[in-house]
């Protein structure tokens, strides 16, 4: 099982949100080429970051449960989701009231073309 692994030092954060970039109305994805080594072998250092103008901290750790759900169903599937990359996922308010269903074929389209 792959684990997620988050950044943790605001140089970190700094280098992986001046590459790669998508929005999308539910969240955006910021990616980067790997730049430091994970501590554990088998990992995807992502991180999930909620602005607090969303909303109270329920709201926003529902949020977050939500795209880390769709981020682990995605890594059950071989190639979804490049290893080789750092990645920040900011939630928006809508994702809130969306289905899970929409936002993964969403967040699927959106890691495809970052493989690209």
């Amino acid at each position: 099982m792959v684990k997620l692994e988050s950044l943790k030092k605001s140089n970190q954060f700094k280098k992986a949100l001046k590459e790669k970039k998508f929005h999308t109305e539910y969240f955006s994805i910021f990616a980067a080429k790997n730049f430091f080594n994970p501590k554990i072998k088998n990992s995807l250092i992502i991180s999930f970051v909620m602005k607090k103008k969303i909303g109270n901290a329920v709201k926003r750790n529902k949020i977050r449960r939500k795209l880390k759900a769709i981020v682990q169903k995605l890594l059950k599937k071989r190639g979804a989701i490049n290893r080789d990359y750092t990645y920040i996922v900011f939630g928006k308010p809508k994702a809130y009231t969306e289905k899970q269903s929409i936002l993964m074929t969403e967040m699927t389209k959106n890691f495809k073309k970052l493989s690209k």
